[in-house]
């Protein structure tokens, strides 16, 4: 009896502790409302001290037995907390401003890969808002078709209103979340996880405050997985092709289907069904413009919190070789990877934490596509990189109050060291439990 009232004391304290930690998140969120800083500031201090509490939330839930009506409400009160970014201005990022730019190309019924914004056979189009608020008005859209029809969908929903954007993100946010429960009951993982997706801050305000289509890939990428479980596997091809249509991401799980499959039949449909559905989606462009030009630019030239790439061309300076480099041991450790006997989904997840530490560019939504495996990868280097990618705020905050933009090795020390270390002792651990290092 009595080691039984233990247990129950234990218990409600497990969630009282995980009931404090989900109401400090959603206040510390709230506070992008109140706080009396300049935008930059108030958003760093948010996206920081809410991360923190994430990570001891993150703790927390290990060792507690949520209700599935506690659960549920915690999810329903995220939504709602993002809700109520609908209508603010994003800070951290203005890239609803070039997805509001190609919606207006495009439901102007001009190809959006044809004219950069600044190009005066557009002027027309102009206006006080755009492309005045768009970066890089001298450059044409790197964005792939699938994310040009929803930027036309969201136009024609609130024209210049950043509302009609936050929206269609906001439903691919629940999308996001319904297809996680449902992938946790197919793996038999406790729905308790799910909250490590829903409660933490980087999706909720990089979505939901910042507006980036990158919500759109993650759904599409997680009901991909659902259909692929249920064995409906052509239809799941095509929805890793959408999700690479958003962002390519999600190429990294195709080389491990193809392997995953025995007969060349079912070989050959992992690799022809996404080609199908990405060059169909090319084809209405392809002889009047060239949709990967800004692309080339982008994957030549732009670099930011990248620790690898950074760490290279400290001593190698020069931009070409440190990618090449980057590049060619991302494939050297990704075949090894492949080849090792880790299940398809650790394969997946270890795989997108590889390529956010190779590439040259690592904006903190970029790292969502790492945080919506947690659910049911459960590693720490993970849930540490998710609340770890907040201290780039202080490059935000820089360049929004000086004017500077310059990547500070402080910063990534700090968001990455902790990451990398997790990481070892994880894949060394592995070996002897898979479950070792789960949350």
């Amino acid at each position: 009896m009595r080691a039984t009232e233990e247990n129950a004391v234990v218990m409600n304290s497990g969630i009282t502790k995980l009931s404090v930690g989900v109401g400090l998140v959603f206040v510390g969120l709230l506070l992008i409302h109140w706080l009396p800083f300049s935008p930059a500031v108030t958003y760093a201090v948010v996206f920081v001290s809410t991360s923190l509490i994430f990570l001891w939330f993150a703790l927390v839930l290990r060792s507690s037995e949520p209700s599935r009506r506690f659960i549920l409400l915690a999810v329903i009160v995220s939504l709602f907390v993002q809700l109520s970014f609908l209508n603010l201005s994003p800070i951290g990022s203005d890239d609803v401003y070039r997805y509001m730019w190609d919606g207006k190309v495009q439901a102007s019924g001009i190809n959006p890969y044809h004219y950069f914004p600044n190009d005066t056979r557009l002027d027309t189009l102009h206006s006080s808002l755009i492309p005045a608020s768009v970066n890089h008005p001298d450059m044409k859209s790197v964005y792939f078709p699938l994310s040009q029809w929803i930027f036309c969908a969201c136009y024609r929903l609130s024209n210049e209103s950043i509302w009609g954007y936050k929206l269609i993100l906001l439903i691919a946010q629940i999308a996001t979340i319904a297809g996680l429960f449902a992938l946790l009951k197919k793996l038999r993982v406790l729905p308790k996880y799910v909250l490590l997706y829903a409660l933490c801050p980087l999706p909720i305000l990089q979505f939901g405050l910042d507006a980036h289509i990158d919500a759109a890939g993650l759904s599409l990428l997680i009901f991909g997985l659902v259909l692929y479980l249920d064995g409906k596997k052509v239809l799941s091809y095509i929805l890793f092709a959408l999700s690479i249509s958003i962002k390519p991401v999600a190429l990294l799980l195709l080389p491990l289907l193809f392997l995953q499959e025995r007969e060349v039949r079912e070989k050959a449909k992992v690799v022809v069904v996404p080609s199908i559905i990405l060059a169909g989606e090319f084809l209405p462009y392809v002889f009047h413009s060239n949709p990967f030009e800004a692309l080339f630019t982008f994957a030549s030239h732009w670099t930011f919190n990248g620790v690898v790439f950074e760490t290279l061309d400290l001593y190698l300076v020069n931009n070409q070789t440190s990618r090449l480099l980057c590049a060619a041991l991302l494939i050297v450790s990704l075949l090894l990877l492949y080849r090792s006997k880790k299940g398809v989904l650790d394969k997946l997840y270890y795989s997108v934490l590889l390529l956010l530490l190779f590439s040259p560019v690592v904006h903190p939504w970029y790292v969502s596509w790492l945080t919506v495996l947690l659910p049911f990868a459960r590693r720490w280097s993970g849930i540490v990189y998710s609340a770890a990618a907040s201290v780039t705020a202080y490059t935000i905050v820089q360049y929004k109050l000086y004017g500077s933009w310059e990547q500070s090795a402080l910063v990534l020390a700090l968001e990455y060291l902790p990451v990398v270390i997790l990481m070892v002792i994880e894949l060394r651990d592995a070996r002897k439990d898979p479950q070792a290092v789960s949350a």
